[in-house]
């Protein structure tokens, strides 16, 4: 008996439901048919989508979108791992972001999720030692986006940027898992040395609008940073932190911060 063909939903759900929004997004609004064919129904996986829509957004007189394109792709086809955080990220911005209620938006509108897909493929030229045009993606997704993360930065899966504007990570920077941050977050160093000089942010950490994390510094698991702070200490696990300089004012108050997205204080202050 013939094995039954797996289904697209199947194989992989969130390409499915991004072309079924993406169809009832051009029922609802046609003349945004062209923008999400080309973006969306033309394609057929989310890394092909994804290798078009970034090469699109940094092309410039300097690299045409060709070449922007065929570097996406030949890195979506050699490291898979890719398009898996690709997709973890656009299920934590669904899961996260009261603004975000379909899979489309951030693959076409959010800037926040676009910078971050571009630097994970800068990332990836930097592990091949391709450091010249890892750092030339660098600067053309801080000049289209405003976010400026260095390539030799790590970042895991699972990450929202929320009002993506003004985000600097610096390039010994290492970013755990499911952490979620708001705009004017700097994670920095505090000087001139050239070794391990940026911090380390823990799975599950909530960072709020404007906090800066400064030097070679560990934040905790499920920990939290209020938006304003200035934070030059490590932080133990599942605590709240908050002030300039930062100091703990409580527990975390829930066991997944960054999937809460609570900034308020006063309730779980110690």
């Amino acid at each position: 008996m013939p094995k039954r063909q797996k289904h697209l939903s199947e194989i992989d759900p969130v390409w499915s439901q991004i072309t079924q929004e993406a169809q009832s997004a051009i029922s609802d609004e046609p003349l945004l048919g062209g923008l999400i064919h080309s973006s969306i129904l033309h394609h057929r996986s989310l890394e092909r989508a994804l290798a078009y829509r970034i090469s699109l957004k940094l092309a410039s007189g300097e690299m045409s979108e060709q070449i922007l394109r065929e570097i996406a792709d030949d890195g979506y086809l050699r490291d898979p791992w890719l398009g898996e955080a690709a997709r973890a990220d656009l299920v934590a911005i669904l899961d996260r972001d009261p603004a975000c209620h379909r899979l489309i938006q951030p693959l076409l509108y959010f800037k926040g999720y676009q910078a971050v897909q571009a630097y994970r493929l800068g990332h990836w030229l930097w592990q091949q030692g391709r450091h010249d045009l890892a750092y030339f993606l660098q600067m053309r997704v801080s000049e289209v986006f405003g976010i400026d993360i260095h390539p030799g930065a790590r970042i895991g899966r699972g990450i929202m940027i929320d009002h993506g504007h003004s985000i600097v990570i610096g390039e010994t920077a290492v970013v755990g898992n499911d952490v979620s941050m708001l705009h004017a977050v700097t994670l920095g160093g505090t000087g001139k040395e050239e070794q391990d000089r940026h911090p380390k942010i823990g799975d599950g950490v909530l960072i709020g609008a404007g906090a800066k994390v400064l030097g070679n510094i560990r934040v905790g698991h499920c920990s939290r940073i209020a938006a304003g702070s200035v934070v030059l200490e490590d932080i133990p696990p599942m605590k709240t932190v908050a002030g300039v300089p930062a100091r703990i004012v409580g527990e975390a108050g829930c066991s997944q911060p960054s999937a809460s997205m609570n900034h308020l204080l006063e309730k779980f202050s110690g």
